[in-house]
């Protein structure tokens, strides 16, 4: 078992998830510590609900099989042994298991809010204070507020920047605030100096609003946190506490920690209790939440040992190999993250008729006849698109077989999954997909406020507002709520306003009366929404999105009292921020659990498996030359410009 620090570097499909759960199994049945005294740690909710599953069924099944016959490796060591021995082990795990909720398995944030709730007065925690997930709605009420106050007033100077950067900049600001920000030395007349200005102003005054109102997010938590355990005066304390409560602390998907995660666990474990670090560099996928590979490489650089998990237990040996020709010993990002050869479980093909690893390459007429220039790429993202779907036409209708739990049979659109680099492009893939005749599925973290459902909900709430005014009637109209196309809109003419204006009346009186629920089952039956998009090509999930939409919509105006025009600019505050908000309630709905190809994005992927991938926009990843804010370092110092 490991003792001190240790970092464990784990490959995607190495069995990470396994092996920390067989390691808290190991503490605890061979007495290095009780359950209670265990610490694991993870980045999100929905992994740390995962790792607390496979933790309780690790945990309960070996102490079923501890001591009977058994292939399991761990069953194997721990029922080595005096009887005595394994039956005191035996003991262990199923005390544990019986006592189960005890055990400390959250996400960073939540193990530091019950750290501060444990510690008191010690850890100047208020409990008086509200919890709050994000609070962009809040910055976008301060960004607003001080741009309007420099620039709308009489005789101001000409704004330097947008309020579209204006919001930009206050969000790079306000989700890196340990960062140092420059260029503090621009004349504060000059475009940099005005940006930077506002990112120092919109920062300090979110502060204030926060303290006002009384809230605090879960950024303030670890920041707070952190601040305690550094105090001179009482952070010695509060290190030796947390050290008395977790004497074994496990971290998972740590090349996701952000600096300020690192110095609180660094501060009050490193040196003090046995820390393992389980993390792949190469997957570190969230540095616009904060998250940063430097704090990896520093944690491995302080730790006692560095271990890898280095075999594969997910892709088949050929796959690796022709991967590991394409990127081995490439660094990737930092000259210190490398990409090492590692063993396969699986050593043959489970696909049968096709090469493991194919480039795809369009030659250069593929977006048009070749006039000596490039061609825009915005024609070849959708010629990609369509030499995908052709190409999954094409895999679907071969011999090609796939051999899974021991059966072979053809490939089937379920064993797909395309995966893109941004939700826009997910529409792409899926229309081409939809268009030559393959069942799509949208899987991803796509926020529903992006869809062309919030448009049509907006436009139908628009008219709610204002039933007598043509504009929004016809722009609801055209709607998939309302169901008319334009041509029979034309062909109508102006009389079919009044017919319009009736069922929009109807709908918003029942809106104030029962709800935008019951507005919806009204259009719902007049219009016939649900067979109308069930009949077409994309039905499903444009139908999926707005019944998504109306559940969010009715809750808002339920939960907050909001009328129709409330509600509008709710709505509209979202579609102009689509990732705003709670990330579960905005992220699309799977539209079906039909066996259809998968399209999703790379960070929605994230820990899943398909048996076969495209990828088709991996080359499509240019970048600004002149960003509107840049990360860097200075030494040790983390540096955001937000010059321009």
């Amino acid at each position: 078992l490991p003792t001190g620090t240790t970092v464990l570097e784990a490959s995607a499909g190495t069995g990470k998830t396994y092996a920390i759960a067989a390691l808290a199994t190991r503490f605890v049945a061979e007495g290095v510590a009780e359950l209670s005294e265990l610490l694991l740690a993870t980045f999100s909710r929905a992994a740390t609900q995962e790792l607390r599953e496979r933790v309780r069924e690790r945990i309960t099944a070996t102490a079923r099989e501890l001591g009977q016959p058994s292939q399991d490796e761990l069953v194997q060591h721990l029922s080595k042994g005096t009887p005595e021995q394994v039956a005191l082990r035996r003991q262990r795990l199923a005390r544990a298991a019986s006592e189960f909720d005890s055990a400390t398995i959250a996400t960073t944030h939540s193990f530091c809010q019950q750290v501060l709730d444990g510690l008191g007065m010690a850890g100047d925690h208020e409990p008086g204070v509200t919890m709050v997930e994000q609070v962009d709605e809040l910055r976008r009420e301060v960004v607003d507020d001080l741009y309007l106050r420099k620039y709308a007033r009489p005789g101001a100077d000409k704004p330097a920047l947008s309020a579209k950067e204006a919001h930009e900049v206050a969000r790079a600001a306000a989700g890196d605030s340990t960062a140092r920000l420059e260029p503090s030395s621009a004349d504060p007349a000059s475009a940099a100096g005005q940006r930077y200005g506002l990112a120092r102003a919109a920062t300090a005054e979110l502060q204030r609003r926060k303290r006002a109102a009384g809230v605090r997010d879960f950024d303030d938590l670890l920041i707070l946190l952190r601040d305690v355990l550094a105090d001179p005066d009482r952070g010695q304390a509060a290190c030796e506490r947390l050290r008395a409560r977790f004497t074994v602390v496990l971290v998972d998907e740590f090349q996701d920690t952000d600096p300020v995660q690192w110095e609180v666990l660094r501060r009050a474990f490193h040196g003090h209790a046995t820390l393992v670090l389980i993390g792949d560099p190469k997957q570190a996928v969230y540095a616009f939440r904060g998250a940063e590979v430097l704090s990896y490489l520093d944690a491995r650089e302080q730790a006692d040992t560095v271990e890898r998990l280095g075999r594969n237990w997910r892709t088949d040996a050929p796959l690796l190999r022709a991967l590991d020709h394409l990127y081995g010993h490439a660094s990737l990002g930092h000259r210190q993250i490398v990409a090492t050869p590692v063993d396969a479980a699986q050593r043959t093909a489970r696909l049968t008729g096709a090469v493991p690893l194919r480039l795809r390459v369009l030659p250069r007429d593929a977006g048009g006849p070749f006039s000596g220039q490039f061609p825009a790429v915005g024609a070849l993202r959708t010629t990609v698109a369509t030499d995908v779907a052709a190409d999954v036409v094409r895999l679907l209708d071969s011999q090609v077989t796939l051999t899974l739990d021991g059966a072979t049979r053809g490939v089937r659109p379920g064993d797909i999954a395309v995966l893109v680099r941004k939700y826009v492009q997910i529409a792409a893939v899926r229309d081409a997909l939809d268009a030559a005749g393959v069942p799509t599925v949208v899987s991803s973290s796509t926020s529903v406020f992006a869809t062309e459902g919030a448009r049509d909900w907006l436009w139908l709430l628009q008219a709610f507002e204002q039933p007598h005014r043509a504009g929004p009637l016809r722009l609801a109209a055209l709607t998939p709520l309302l169901g008319w196309t334009a041509e029979q809109l034309d062909a109508a003419g102006d009389g079919v306003l009044d017919e319009l204006g009736a069922l929009v009346r109807e709908a918003a009186h029942r809106f104030e009366a029962a709800g935008l629920g019951a507005a919806f089952d009204v259009l719902s039956a007049r219009t016939r929404i649900e067979s109308r998009l069930l009949s077409v090509v994309g039905g499903e999930r444009r139908l999926t999105d707005l019944r998504h939409l109306g559940q969010l919509l009715h809750r808002a105006a339920a939960e907050d009292s909001l009328g129709v025009s409330a509600l509008v600019g709710w709505l509209s505050d979202r579609v102009e921020n689509p990732d705003a908000g709670a990330g579960g309630e905005r992220s699309r709905r799977l539209d079906s659990d039909a066996a259809a190809v998968q399209v999703l994005t790379v960070h929605a992927s994230k820990g899943l498996e398909f048996p076969i991938v495209y990828v088709p926009y991996g080359w499509d990843g240019a970048t600004w030359s002149t960003p509107s804010t840049l990360r860097l370092h200075a030494g040790s110092e983390r540096v955001l410009d937000v010059g321009g």
